[in-house]
Order: structure tokens, then sequence, then C-alpha cells
């Protein structure tokens, strides 16, 4: 059985994108940075009005351990740091970034590194410093995720490829598009965490992805691919724990 009890069937409307490749949209003329981009603690800014960035560099540093820094989309000039509407509903804290058309990263930035000579320790110093949060709505920092308590062990990770909602295409083009990308990086998790087992969890709705992520993850040990029913909030965290292992997460 691949799914929980109850949950609902709306109209998923996903071919309008579902048959589309990954484009990049053009630079626009002026991006709105927010500090606030998860539920932990708001960074600080390190940049002023009339501050030169590069690409990657901090303009606002974590303030704590469940904190991420916020770092430039591209390169060009600070000018204003003033509160501009959030998604959250609000206005909060936000720099006002006028690409300069150069998109210059920042010395030491972009750099490949090995990450098979990397311990798990100097894994998560790297995540935490380039700011890598969750895609859900808490925008969890992902080296808090990467470090659960000693007592509570890990022992299966689960990548999220469900996409139950209507209309939504992302995480499907990625799978097409980037299956090989996704299994190392869910296979230096695994490191990471010490765990063997991992499993990729599609919907049947998507069996372009779940052919190709069967393909990409045959070579691997301890990977596996599951095509789960079509049902909504298959992708919910606890709907989809239960629809794979029968587990009960505590509320």
């Amino acid at each position: 059985m691949s799914r929980f009890f109850g949950g609902v069937h709306p109209r998923y409307n996903k071919d309008l994108a579902s048959g589309r490749a990954i484009e990049a949209m053009p630079m626009p003329e002026k991006l709105v940075v927010h500090f606030t981009q998860n539920l932990g603690a708001p960074p600080e800014p390190v940049v002023e009005k009339g501050s030169e960035v590069k690409k990657g560099q901090i303009i606002a540093k974590a303030t704590g351990f469940v904190s991420a820094p916020v770092h430039a989309p591209t390169s060009g000039v600070i000018k204003s740091i003033d509160l501009y509407p959030h998604p959250v509903g609000t206005d909060m804290p936000a720099a006002l970034l006028v690409p300069d058309g150069k998109d210059e990263w920042l010395e030491g930035c972009n750099v490949e590194r090995d990450a098979a000579s990397l311990d798990p320790a100097a894994v998560k110093k790297i995540i935490q410093e380039a700011g890598l949060v969750g895609m859900g709505g808490a925008s969890f920092p992902t080296h808090v995720k990467l470090s659960p308590p000693e007592d509570k062990p890990i022992d299966l990770l689960i990548l999220n490829g469900a996409e139950c909602e209507p209309y939504l295409t992302a995480d499907h083009r990625l799978m097409l598009e980037q299956s090989g990308g996704i299994l190392e990086g869910a296979a230096l998790f695994a490191r990471v965490l010490g765990v063997e087992r991992v499993i990729v969890a599609i919907e049947k709705n998507k069996p372009d992805a779940v052919e190709t992520m069967r393909a990409a993850a045959k070579e691997r040990k301890g990977f596996s691919v599951e095509a789960l029913d079509v049902v909504y909030p298959q992708g919910a965290e606890k709907q989809l724990i239960f629809a794979l292992t029968r587990r009960r997460v505590p509320a």
C-alpha cells in the first residue's frame, strides 16, 4: 500500500507545464532580497545602502544555529535597505539590489569540491555557510535537518518527489533533467546521516520521472524509487512517511 488514509483528488492541471523544460529567467532590473527567508532567527544585515556586492557574497549573517545567512543572488549595488512586501503577508526588512549585468561571483565562491573527501562535519559546515534551507513552508535550515539528536538515530532518508499539489511541476522537471545530481546529493546526505537506505517517493502521475529516477538509481546500493498513489496531500511529511513505512510521526 503506497498511500495514507483519507485525502482528496483535486484537478491537478499539471499538463500546463510538465512537458516544458526548465528555463533560466532573464535578469530583472531590480531584486528585492528579503533577510528573513525561514522561520529561524532572523539574519542580521551586513551591508548598507551603496554597498557593492558580488554574487554569493553574504549580505545578512545568521544569528543562531536555527538561522541561515542570505547571499547576493548576483553582482550589483545595494540601493536601499527598507521594508518591502513579504510572502507572509506583511512588510519585512530587505535589500534592494540593482544588478550590474556582470553576474560576477565573489572570489572563492562557486568552487567545485571533492565531496567524497569531506567528513560529515565539514559537509554540514559548508551547507550552513551556504544558507541552504528546505523548500517547504518553513524553509527550515538544512544543516539543522542534518543534525538530529544523538539519541534519535536516523535509519532512512526519504526524497520527497511526490509533488501532490495542483499545477506544480518543478520537482517533476528536476527529476527528469537532473536525476544524477539529485541522487548524488542524496548519497552525500545519507553519508552525513549515517544512513544506508534511501527512498525516492514519486506519485504515479509522473511515470516518466519514476522511470528516469529508477534508471539513475539502478547502480546505487540501498536506493529505491517508490511510485505512490495519486492523492492530496501525499507529499505532506507525516502522510508520506506513513505511506512508505507505516510509521506514525508523533504530533
